[in-house]
């Protein structure tokens, strides 16, 4: 029996003139996705896409997995593949769906009839086909409003599908299709969600992160790598930039007031993130900031950071609380190892009284009170890249 798994659109489908761009985005990824997993056949109509397996021994289980993980695709499906034909969906379903019927108590069919020439009505579909799956589960009963089971017909162009309940996707838009953006990965809760958001809105994703030996150890940077590793079934390859920092933060120790440590740290930070993200045409910054979550997160400390930007830096955490956030990165799986306790250099020299309302001329004199310049120059030279792929 002949299967295929249905991909199809959420918001995409509402594009215009440019959707093309959009669905060659999402094949692409597909295509990228399902590599490892075999050879297939990708096609598309009615804003579907139809994954056909190239070799009979494919196991769809994971293809479906993967799928799943695919920003672009609203729901999905393994389904079987039916002539137009009545007499062959009944047989079919019945067969293909007998596993989960048979353990079943309540059912309904649902029939979707995007080929109009087909003889029969969606009603007269659902009619016919309950009763054929009355007759050989006599042990089952008719539910419309909450069934256990929902047998789903689709008659399209040139065939018709069989499948049970649709999959939810992950939504969103194909990553890629709306540029790419650098993401301040640090080894917390917060950025590989802010990631993941991001990626959900079609930008490609590509990590810096800061290390400050002696004071953080090896084991926190391989702690964001593995970050890096669990957010690429949903954000592609990345490429993830590591920084040492060591050197900034000492200066930063001697020569600045303690209370805007933190600030003046955020705000290199973001110089050095926006100078690597120009060489690598990313058109933004993105940050794990929520508002009021610790010192330097206020709308003053933040506004202090913003002001050496000029790119725009995006916040998609920065009105969800800690529970919202991290219900996100047990769904994505990145909570277990963002929780393992291995400091970041964002620990490193934090101020006993952190400055929650900073002016930023005050900042600004703290900071210009020492030459950063050639210690930033110096960390982006020794800077070290490596590629993380899906």
């Amino acid at each position: 029996m002949k299967e295929v798994v249905l991909a199809k659109y959420g918001e995409m489908a509402l594009k215009g003139l440019n959707k093309r761009t959009f669905e060659d985005m999402l094949t692409k990824n597909i295509r990228r996705r399902l590599r490892p997993l075999g050879s297939f056949t990708l096609t598309r109509a009615q804003s579907t896409l139809y994954i056909t397996p190239d070799e009979e021994n494919t196991d769809l289980s994971e293809v479906v997995d993967a799928v799943g993980r695919i920003f672009g695709i609203a729901a999905y499906c393994r389904a079987c593949v039916c002539e137009k034909d009545f007499a062959d969906i009944a047989e079919k379903s019945v067969e293909y769906l007998e596993n989960i019927l048979s353990t079943a108590g309540t059912f309904k069919v649902n029939a979707k009839r995007a080929d109009k020439a087909f003889p029969m009505k969606s009603p007269e579909i659902c009619m016919e086909l309950g009763g054929i799956i009355l007759e050989k589960f006599p042990h089952l009963t008719v539910d419309v409003k909450n069934p256990e089971v929902t047998v789903t017909v689709e008659i399209r162009d040139t065939n018709a599908y069989v499948h049970g309940e649709n999959l939810k996707g992950a939504g969103g838009l194909p990553v890629g299709s709306s540029g790419k953006a650098m993401l301040l990965l640090s080894g917390g809760i917060d950025s590989p969600v802010a990631g993941w958001m991001m990626a959900k809105r079609g930008v490609h994703i590509e990590a810096i992160h800061y290390v400050s030996p002696p004071y953080t150890s090896d084991r926190a940077r391989l702690k964001v790598e593995t970050l890096c590793e669990k957010m690429t079934p949903y954000c592609g390859g990345i490429a993830f930039y590591c920084v040492p920092f060591t050197e900034l933060q000492e200066a930063i120790r001697d020569n600045c007031p303690e209370e805007f440590f933190t600030i003046i740290m955020r705000r290199l930070m973001m110089e050095i993130a926006q100078r690597i993200a120009a060489k690598d045409n990313c058109l933004a910054l993105i940050t794990g900031e929520s508002v009021g979550q610790v010192a330097s997160q206020t709308m003053a400390a933040i506004a202090c950071t913003d002001a050496v930007c000029r790119i725009p830096v995006f916040r998609p955490l920065v009105g969800m609380d800690k529970t919202e956030i991290i219900e996100i990165s047990r769904k994505i799986d990145t909570f277990e190892t963002s929780v393992l306790p291995y400091e970041d250099c964002c620990t490193v020299f934090t101020p006993k009284h952190p400055k929650v309302r900073p002016q930023l001329s005050d900042v600004e004199k703290a900071q210009n009170s020492f030459d950063f310049e050639p210690l930033i120059q110096k960390a982006i030279e020794e800077t070290e890249l490596k590629t993380f792929n899906a």
